[in-house]
């Protein structure tokens, strides 16, 4: 994806101006936690951002019910975007911090529909560690959560 660096002063987020009606927006949709907004850095015809209203960095920080609010918008939106846009495929996408690619620190979401051709692309070097790696990576993340098999 074409990289945007938010160029916003320290304490004057970007998308928390675009919520305050501060800059304008092409908005798609709002609700009482989220807004809908067409990117203004289109990688394919139809590409919105999904963002919670109330200004949480990244993923972390969201409430559950903010969370579930947002996918939810996701969601309406890409069945918009496909009404609308007739894509074959699409690419639900969401980066927490600089290395995870990052960059308007305000959680979002971006809705890409997806064509034929279009240039997007997504690779990574797929590990295969095995069941006993698999088994152990997954018993660090219960005992992180709190949680055991049930």
């Amino acid at each position: 994806m074409p990289m945007f660096v938010d160029t916003s002063p320290p304490g004057q987020c970007i998308f928390c101006r675009l919520i305050a009606g501060e800059i304008p927006a092409a908005r798609v949709f709002e609700d009482a936690q989220t807004i809908a907004f067409m990117d203004l850095g289109q990688v394919t015809p139809g590409h919105v951002l999904v963002a919670s209203k109330r200004h949480a960095p990244t993923l972390y920080e969201l409430s559950p019910e903010e969370a579930g609010a947002v996918m939810a918008t996701a969601q309406r939106v890409a069945v918009a975007v496909r009404a609308a846009f007739d894509p074959p495929g699409l690419t639900l996408l969401q980066a927490n911090g600089a290395l995870g690619g990052q960059t308007v620190g305000h959680f979002h979401l971006h809705v890409v529909p997806r064509y034929e051709g279009d240039g997007i692309s997504f690779t990574w070097p797929r590990q295969e560690p095995g069941p006993d790696v698999l088994n152990a990576y997954a018993e660090r993340m219960r005992q992180a959560w709190g949680q055991t098999p049930g």
